[in-house]
């Protein structure tokens, strides 16, 4: 049987270490005639998807304190910032010399402290300083576009729910629209918990059950916020916490030679709450 073999392509023409290189091979990986059929095929929707996937990555990699780990997974966010910039060129909107240009201004920008005359005290200080930044940029971008600013414009859609729930939450809180104290959002718990007891006894449909249960989610966020607790994190603790003891279980059972799918509900209580005794 025949085979017809594409003529090898040439080399790289950049040096091993530079991000020269990985500009080239991303330009002949979408290269129309020679190019990666996968990477031609792929677009900004497409792509996004493994964007916040590889972020995951390093933040896992950070997580588990794995160096080698974390220069690999940093390289593979680095690849997708080129995957984006060479689209971005391939349409005439923006190429990386310009996404490089971008950031470098907004970090000179943000930082006048340090690259003009401006003093500031502390950390905290360039915090207010940052978000008051941003929020004249933001006051900016909605003047040229003929629009009224909002305190809520920019967080992005694409964060995790409970994340983009406390930035919403923190933008609001700027301009006073905030709890007194953690009591009033425990009440607001306790407000919107009965709200869906009720919708679940009146078997009402699944849209209001998903709203009410976005409500206490939302509800339960704030307080997090507001007691200076990272929903995010705490969920993360919690579900490490139900791996742990879950993990007890079957290996308690395994120990004695059996499997979890044929032990009962209240042997598997009974053995989480020895999980919890011991302090997993």
């Amino acid at each position: 049987m025949s085979q017809t073999c594409r003529p090898a392509a040439p080399p790289l023409q950049q040096a091993p270490d530079t991000i020269e290189r990985l500009l080239e091979i991303m330009s002949r990986l979408r290269a129309p005639e020679g190019g990666c059929p996968w990477d031609i095929a792929q677009n900004f929707e497409t792509v996004a998807p493994y964007t916040i996937e590889e972020a995951y990555e390093v933040a896992d990699a950070i997580a588990r304190k794995d160096m080698d780990d974390l220069c690999d997974e940093l390289g593979d966010l680095l690849f997708q910032v080129v995957f984006h910039a060479q689209m971005g060129k391939e349409r005439g909107a923006f190429d990386f010399s310009k996404v490089v240009a971008a950031i470098c201004d907004k970090m000179e920008r943000r930082h006048p402290h340090v690259f003009g005359d401006a003093t500031v005290a502390d950390a905290d200080a360039q915090v207010r300083a940052w978000e008051e930044q941003k929020a004249k940029e933001r006051a900016a971008r909605a003047q040229s576009e003929g629009r009224t600013p909002s305190a809520l414009e920019g967080v992005a859609r694409g964060l995790p729910a409970l994340m983009r729930a406390v930035k919403l939450q923190k933008r609001a809180a700027r301009v006073g629209f905030d709890w007194d104290n953690p009591k009033d959002v425990i009440a607001k718990i306790r407000e919107e918990l009965d709200e869906v007891e009720e919708v679940l006894e009146k078997k009402e449909a699944p849209e209001r059950r998903l709203e009410e249960m976005g409500d206490l989610l939302f509800s339960c966020a704030n307080l997090a916020r507001f007691i200076k607790s990272d929903p995010e994190d705490a969920l993360v603790a919690a579900n490490a916490k139900f791996e742990r003891r879950f993990k007890y279980i079957e290996d308690s059972l395994a120990a004695k030679g059996r499997n979890i799918i044929g032990a009962g509900l209240a042997e598997m209580e009974a053995l989480w709450v020895q999980a919890k005794s011991t302090g997993l």
